[in-house]
């Protein structure tokens, strides 16, 4: 019986932490559209709603890159602690053969590991609506990392944690939201020089949207082909399909363009609006390809713990290397779609509009940035976050515009955000993991 409630209550939580994921980090792809006017806010959740699930769904990591991405040794759960943080271990009872029609009791290891990740999840869902209602967006991946390491301390000890890849999460902190910052700056100095500030920008956008549109499909294809689809490709196989995609959207978009500018004088006044709206087209695309990305690769900081613990409880192999269930990564993309469309809109507003002016080209420039790093860092093994690379790509762009474009008292509520988001998930986590572990001794 209580196995059963165990049960109900870990899909009831892992429900609540996809929820929240959907109401915090979807921001990462529809902030900057909604901040520049190319979507608003109810056709940006429904894009995002779709694509978010549809990467959730087709696209979901497995458990064992999300359980921390081998930050805890799951190898120390199947050794028996000297004493754990609840207290000394009880006595051994008597083996008791279960029921013919119910499955065997979880084993102590199991047990600490599936009650870990149950405290795991409820401690960064936790974390992450307190983060949504001040409208700070924060890092799931971290939220979920710290949490894992909390209750894993606790469980097992200090020793079980992979300290020199804790070295490496840290360092990409740094790392990708300078490169996305880094790399905004320079495409939207580009367009503004090229393009804005030309005396022509009509005629200069015409050869400029078609060459960021194919440079956008080239990546997309890429991602697809390199990551997304885990088709394991090599670069030789996978850059002249992506680069063949790019060039024929390239040659589509000029067309395109000129089709819609041949024999059509823009007046004076109209030169920058007709610009902005190409550029607001572009921006679209590459929001919903953020989408797709942010489902498939997040929604296993939900599902990924929530896997384990519900095979855990229902005698199963925790921390196993199987598969997560289709079913589960259902439950992952509705609980995404639904917080996104019934809290999400704190945190894209935030993204889309506090930290400083966007428009379409400014946010083509932070979401090119964003994909592109999330994409090369990817395969360079680094372990970054959406979110920090999008609010470094933005700050990038506000950079570019003048230091005073940034506000930065803004910056500095995401940045405090970010800084405690490890060690905040990391204690509630142990204190729910405490509490379980000395209500269900079992």
């Amino acid at each position: 019986m209580i196995l059963t409630v165990l049960l109900i209550f870990t899909l009831v939580v892992g429900f609540y932490m996809a929820w929240n994921i959907g109401a915090n980090d979807v921001a990462n792809a529809m902030g900057t559209p909604v901040g520049s006017g190319a979507l608003t806010l109810k056709r940006a959740i429904i894009l995002a709603g779709i694509f978010e699930f549809l990467g959730a769904f087709f696209v979901g990591s497995n458990v064992a890159e999300t359980i921390g991405n081998g930050i805890v040794t799951l190898d120390a759960f199947h050794r028996r602690p000297a004493a754990s943080a609840a207290g000394p271990a009880p006595a051994q009872a008597p083996e008791l053969r279960p029921a013919p029609d119910r499955p065997p009791p979880p084993d102590p290891a199991t047990k600490r590991l599936a009650v870990g990740m149950l405290a795991a999840l409820l401690a960064s869902a936790i974390w992450l609506n307190v983060a949504t209602f001040f409208g700070q967006p924060v890092s799931t991946t971290h939220a979920i990392i710290g949490a894992v390491i909390g209750f894993a301390v606790v469980a097992v000890g200090p020793a079980c944690i992979r300290w020199t890849k804790m070295g490496t999460i840290a360092a990409s902190w740094v790392i990708s939201p300078l490169v996305g910052g880094a790399i905004a700056y320079l495409t939207y100095s580009a367009i503004r020089r090229f393009v804005l500030r030309s005396r022509h920008p009509v005629h200069m956008a015409r050869q400029a949207v078609p060459l960021a549109l194919g440079s956008v499909v080239f990546i997309l294809t890429l991602s697809v082909l390199y990551k997304g689809l885990h088709l394991n490709l090599n670069a030789v196989h996978a850059i002249p399909p992506a680069a063949a995609a790019g060039v024929i959207a390239a040659l589509a978009g000029g067309a395109y363009v000129r089709r819609h500018t041949r024999n059509h004088r823009v007046r004076l006044h109209e030169r920058y609006e007709v610009v902005e709206r190409w550029f607001a087209r572009i921006q679209i695309l590459t929001a919903c390809y953020l989408a797709f990305a942010h489902g498939a690769n997040d929604v296993a900081n939900a599902i990924g713990p929530l896997a384990t613990a519900v095979a855990g409880f229902s005698g199963g192999e925790a921390g196993g290397s199987a598969g997560i269930p289709a079913w589960l990564l259902a439950i992952g993309g509705a609980g995404i779609v639904l917080g996104l469309a019934t809290y999400g809109y704190k945190v894209i507003h935030a993204v889309g509009r506090k930290i400083t002016e966007i428009t379409p080209t400014r946010g083509f420039s932070a979401e090119f940035a964003t994909a592109t790093t999330v994409l090369v860092c990817s395969k360079l093994g680094l372990p970054i976050s959406t979110t920090f690379v999008l609010v470094g790509a933005v700050m990038g762009v506000g950079l570019a515009r003048g230091f005073a474009a940034i506000d930065l008292r803004v910056i500095r509520r995401i940045f405090t955000s970010w800084v405690i988001t490890i060690p905040v998930s990391a204690v509630l986590a142990a204190a729910l993991y405490w509490i379980l572990e000395a209500i269900l001794r079992f």
